[in-house]
């Protein structure tokens, strides 16, 4: 303390730092401060320190578990849901352990990453999903073949070029090798689009739309005239019209008054689905998924290839994933009735 004030003194004589360091060593001798020392105490008197006393330390991160500990704690992340155990080490003054052994030990929390989902559901579309999802479970209770009976399709976009997913690309490698890299990428520009009908047995309808055409009402309508054709060609069990039910999504050209009426004239019993209902459309959550993901990561010549590939790829996919599929929107259906209507994991 003696030697910071001489070296205040001189700092405000204006004596600098390397002259006031070699008087220090006369005076001093072996007990002086360090050369280091004294500048950075010099240039701190220079720059208007005038306290003597060593900056205040924080000390050592608390590692016990202590009420007053758990408060905090519990008080920051209530003001901070999204705070790291970093962030809260250096503000709180706790070890991070200690934080992370508070938060799922004592405040039962555990942080989990938001999941991104269609649509933000309003009251009314999630009392509509609660209502389609109580029908279904309904239905496939009073009858062991109702899930059996449905036919079910949809529309889908197979690109020339679409990226394998970060699971696709994980490769097994020992410690000492170098980490694989890959630039994120976006499907290709040219595709086509990949209209597809299917129930327990297998695929029923398939078709790709001509390039340049978009999914009208009348381009749909002809579409269902080819499926009802399919159906009573490779599905005698469904000649009556009450022995299956189509479920297709709420897209304006599947829910114009024309389609109505042709399904409704051909006494067509057909599945309420819900808006942004992607979890609950068997294309959606199944078919398309599983068929997409072996055309991943693969590059094809031509519009012709790619609808090739597309087809056979359907083709050999075995029986048991499209039972799966019908399966699975019952389990679904009970699950978003659980959830009141919400989406669900």
């Amino acid at each position: 303390m003696e030697q910071r004030a001489v070296i205040k003194f001189h700092a405000k004589l204006g004596t600098s730092a390397t002259e006031t360091f070699k008087m220090m060593q006369k005076v001093y001798g072996s007990e002086c401060l360090s050369r280091s020392k004294t500048f950075e105490w010099h240039k701190r008197f220079l720059e208007g320190r005038q306290s003597l006393e060593d900056d205040k330390r924080v000390g050592r991160p608390i590692t016990i578990r202590t009420a007053d500990s758990i408060q905090k704690v519990q008080e920051f992340v209530s003001n901070d849901h999204n705070a790291t155990l970093r962030m809260m080490e250096q503000a709180l003054n706790i070890n991070k352990e200690t934080i992370r052994q508070i938060l799922k030990e004592d405040l039962g929390k555990t942080k989990v990453c938001a999941k991104f989902v269609p649509h933000t559901l309003t009251q009314d579309q999630k009392l509509m999903r609660l209502e389609h999802s109580r029908e279904i479970v309904r239905a496939a209770n009073n009858s062991s073949t109702f899930l059996k009976s449905i036919v079910t399709g949809d529309e889908t976009w197979c690109f020339q070029y679409d990226p394998q997913t970060k699971c696709q690309s994980a490769e097994w490698k020992s410690k000492s090798s170098p980490q694989a890299k890959k630039t994120r990428k976006v499907p290709s520009k040219i595709k086509t689009m990949f209209i597809v009908f299917f129930d327990s047995k297998g695929i029923i309808h398939r078709e790709f739309v001509p390039q340049g055409q978009t999914v009208t009402v009348a381009f749909y309508l002809g579409v269902l005239q080819r499926l009802m054709g399919r159906i009573r060609r490779i599905r005698p069990e469904y000649r009556n019209s009450d022995d299956w039910c189509l479920l297709h999504d709420n897209a304006p050209s599947h829910t114009s008054l024309i389609v109505r009426q042709f399904l409704a004239r051909n006494q067509v019993c057909v599945l309420n689905h819900s808006p942004y209902s992607p979890d609950l459309a068997p294309c959606d959550f199944s078919l398309f998924p599983k068929m997409k993901m072996k055309l991943k990561g693969r590059i094809f010549n031509d519009i012709e290839t790619i609808q090739r590939e597309s087809t056979r790829i359907l083709e050999v996919m075995p029986k048991i994933e499209l039972e799966q599929a019908f399966e699975s929107l019952l389990n679904r259906c009970k699950k978003c009735i659980e959830a009141g209507g919400e989406y669900f994991e």
